[in-house]
């Protein structure tokens, strides 16, 4: 089943140049288009094993349950969509919750992961809780969430839409952005300006991974951290050098 809005695709290459650089450089790449605050605050990583990814966002938004609304057995009440979205979320995207911040029930847990990490999802993410935490904390896919939660998710959320625009962590989220994430947490880039960071931001990985060699070598920071035009003209040196001109 095809949810939520038809959209063009991203040029080639964008999401893996955004998958060698950090969520620090995403974020100073935004910084400086006007967006100030990217970041899922509050949202963690609990696997151990996995170290983030870079994907477009599949959203599931969840509203309060209500008693005339969700029985006592969920499975059976109509309500499937969490189920569909786990089913549907295409490989390769990010599942994306707005749990409204409220992690007094879990968003999911072991069972849903898996069958996503399975399916091929990069990842799933909320800003409420998880539960399995010990289990979830070892599996090789990325999960973020604001806690562990053991209660259930049909005693508190209920599943209300599937593929619209969501507030995540605090961060307005449209189905198609780019999730980055790392284990320093999550970066929401809006998909506009996706292909227009991509290259800057990969730019700006080198060249400090560059800087950081001077720092850690004892040189100061003013002229070299932010680069000034002669760190700028070492490290061009440099690449010469490495690729023999």
């Amino acid at each position: 089943m095809t949810r939520g809005p038809q959209l063009e695709p991203l040029p080639d290459g964008v999401l893996d140049k955004l998958r060698q650089v950090s969520t620090s450089t995403v974020a100073t790449q935004l910084f400086k288009r006007g967006y100030r605050q990217p970041q899922m605050l509050g949202v963690r990583a609990l696997s151990t094993v996995a170290d983030g990814f870079v994907a477009e966002a599949f959203t599931m938004r969840f509203i309060p349950a209500r008693e005339d609304v969700n029985t006592p057995d969920p499975y059976r009440s109509g309500n499937t969509l969490q189920w569909e979205a786990f089913e549907e979320c295409p490989p390769g995207h990010a599942l994306v919750v707005d749990s409204r911040g409220d992690a007094s029930a879990a968003s999911g847990g072991d069972m849903l992961m898996t069958r996503a990490w399975k399916r091929g999802v990069a990842g799933v993410v909320t800003d409420g809780g998880l539960r399995d935490g010990h289990v979830l904390s070892q599996l090789p896919f990325p999960t973020y969430a604001a806690s562990v939660t053991i209660t259930t998710r049909a005693a508190w959320h209920h599943v209300a839409d599937l593929q619209v625009p969501i507030g995540c962590a605090g961060v307005a989220v449209y189905p198609g952005d780019v999730l980055v994430a790392d284990r320093d947490g999550i970066l929401v880039v809006p998909r506009a300006v996706a292909a227009e960071i991509a290259d800057p931001s990969l730019e700006q990985e080198q060249l400090e991974a560059y800087v950081s060699t001077k720092i850690h070598a004892g040189e100061p920071l003013w002229g070299n951290y932010p680069p000034g035009e002669q760190t700028i003209s070492e490290y061009k040196a440099s690449l010469e050098d490495r690729h023999g001109t």
